[in-house]
């Protein structure tokens, strides 16, 4: 073949791992395409669904340099794969030939001759036409695998399953759309922990949800202090009514009181006395838990039994699920496992709860978690979230890596927010809800502002939620929830602020500003913010205005739609004066005037 076909994006390794979308998004595909002489080439992309015969294609358009583009708008959840073609046009080399020898004056009575004969050929000759070593894939994800708002919550802390529908309201109204609840299931006695991690629980203590499995049952099981699986299912078909979502955390890890431990015991690895090995990432010691041997003889029987774990929970009517420590199981296990899943149920979602090394975390992700978890809780500096932001939004990685960035979790409260108060908690709210398009809170800690450390240098709560019941007023005066509210609002009605890759930081003078902007079509929202939460600062914002077609004499607004305000700007160079003590960030909407000068039209 003549052709040849290199340099095709996007691909990830190879092609060995699918790239991601969402449904209705568009996959771009360019190729350098190109042959030997000088002959017209011509290449097509081709892509179908998993499962059909038949291509559908599209005619690549030359970008230059033998580099070629087109598109195709996914439009089914599950798996479509794509590949490009291309040959040697004898046609449109006769017609390109033609025009050069027309415009030099030559005379064509032979060359019409021939492109008449060449009409009459096939076009293309099948035998001449070269395909791409490889046929790539991508996986189509529902809308939520790109843009989702996460609300964290303990279930038994709200009572009972029944109770937590109660809750339902406050979080629609704060503008959540996926509601994720720690293990629900029933929690082992053998080695409790107690209060603040206590070896020596009191009676009556609770224990930790992530210590599965006691005599009620285990990973198919619900505590029975939070109700039956009939409440369980009215509270997903409630969710559901008001667009949220239940999201369940799987962990697959056991109490020592798991029928699973008694029941397979060769699932559990066992140390030289006979007894079998609990938890450890020293110096931290897990005694309340037993990981699975996964090296174990009957792996087979293990792997059919965790993914039986996730069916019985789809059968639920659960389709989110955040994955503990999935760094800590074989690649393998989950490859297949989420493979498994997704081919009978596209529209699951996986976030990965991986807080480790990168190579690790992408790992994951590309062998089918939705979304990751990031380091954005330990990202707090202007350079250190403009470097790893960057990373996330134009790094080929972003083909298949997601993030979803959460400012505190229940094992997790930074130094930042302990030292910082109310502006920080805003900080760090602000910044996760408008740098990713998918973002979520521990709460009520975090619109309560839950900020003491177990002791000075932990990040670990004092009298944490995942030991002991904890009674939250909601309706406390000073609580963030109106402001988390009115920014999941801006999120929704922001095109914007739905997706990542559009993200582009911007210059100011002053270290402690960050400001950056997210463009979708016409909609285009700058966003500002004073890092320091503790003293006032301003500066100058350098906006390229010419990517969004102001010109630079052009009187434009800028509209905060966190805090109200209007402003006039001229010009790229504009001053901004943020008091973190009022409100430490400006989330801009920019307006320009209509070409009638009546008065300020809406990007967007």
């Amino acid at each position: 073949m003549r052709v040849v076909i290199e340099s095709v994006r996007p691909e990830v390794d190879c092609g060995r791992y699918p790239v991601k979308r969402v449904i209705g998004e568009e996959v771009r595909v360019e190729a350098d395409v190109f042959a030997d002489g000088h002959d017209a080439v011509v290449c097509e992309l081709l892509w179908r669904y998993s499962g059909e015969k038949s291509w559908s294609k599209i005619r690549m358009e030359f970008l230059g340099n033998d580099r070629w583009s087109a598109a195709f708008r996914v439009e089914k959840l599950g798996r479509c794969e794509y590949t490009v073609r291309g040959w040697v046009d004898p046609l449109a080399t006769w017609e390109r030939d033609l025009e050069k020898r027309k415009a030099a004056g030559q005379d064509i009575a032979v060359d019409l001759q021939i492109g008449a004969a060449l009409k009459a050929k096939p076009n293309p000759d099948p035998n001449g036409i070269s395909f791409y070593e490889r046929t790539l894939e991508v996986v189509v994800d529902p809308e939520r695998g790109r843009f989702s708002s996460w609300y964290e919550m303990f279930p038994r802390s709200a009572g009972t399953l029944r109770e937590v529908i109660g809750v339902l309201p406050y979080v629609e109204e704060m503008g959540f759309d996926v509601l994720y609840l720690p293990p629900v299931h029933p929690i082992g006695t053998t080695a409790r922990k107690g209060k603040n991690n206590q070896v020596a629980p009191q009676p009556g203590e609770v224990g930790s949800p992530w210590a599965i499995g006691g005599p009620e049952g285990g990973h198919k099981a619900l505590h029975p202090d939070l109700g039956s699986f009939e409440d369980f299912d009215l509270l997903v078909r409630k969710a559901s009514e008001r667009n949220i979502r239940i999201a369940l955390d799987i962990a697959f890890q056991c109490s020592p009181d798991h029928p699973y431990v008694r029941r397979h015991p060769e699932w559990f690895r066992r140390r030289p006395d006979g007894t079998v090995q609990y938890a450890e990432n020293p110096p931290k010691k897990y005694q309340d838990i037993y990981p699975f041997d996964f090296e174990t003889e009957k792996r087979s029987e293990l792997f059919e039994e965790l993914k039986s774990v996730f069916e019985f929970w789809i059968g639920h009517g659960v389709t989110m699920f955040r994955v503990d420590n999935p760094h800590t199981k074989p690649f393998a296990f989950w490859e297949w496992v989420i493979k498994e899943l997704k081919d009978k149920n596209p529209e699951v979602i996986f976030l990965s709860e991986a807080f480790t090394r990168p190579r690790v975390m992408h790992k994951l992700a590309k062998l089918g978690f939705t979304q990751s978890y990031t380091y954005f809780t330990w990202r707090n500096s202007k350079l250190e979230l403009r470097e790893y932001f960057t990373e996330l939004a134009q790094h080929p990685s972003r083909e298949y890596f997601r993030p979803n960035a959460w400012p505190n979790t229940p094992d997790i409260l930074h130094e930042y927010l302990q030292t910082g108060g109310r502006p920080a908690f805003i900080v760090r709210l602000v910044l996760a809800g408008t740098l990713a398009a998918s973002y979520g809170i521990y709460g009520p800690a975090y619109e309560l502002m839950e900020r003491e450390p177990r002791e000075p240098g932990s990040e670990e709560y004092l009298n944490s939620e995942k030991y002991e019941l904890k009674r939250w007023d909601r309706a406390r005066a000073d609580s963030l929830s109106p402001l988390v509210s009115r920014l999941n609002r801006i999120r929704r009605e922001n095109v914007a602020l739905q997706s990542d890759w559009s993200l582009r930081f911007h210059a100011t003078d002053n270290e402690q500003l960050l400001a950056y902007s997210k463009k979708q079509g016409e909609n285009f929202i700058l966003v500002v913010v004073n890092l320091d939460p503790h003293h006032v600062h301003s500066g100058w914002v350098e906006v390229a205005i010419e990517e969004f077609g102001i010109a630079p004499d052009e009187t434009y607004q800028a509209h905060d739609l966190l805090g109200g305000g209007r402003y006039h700007w001229t010009g790229r160079r504009n001053y901004v004066e943020l008091n973190p003590h009022t409100l430490p960030a400006h989330v801009f909407r920019v307006l320009r005037r209509s070409h009638s000068e009546r008065d300020f039209d809406y990007f967007a």
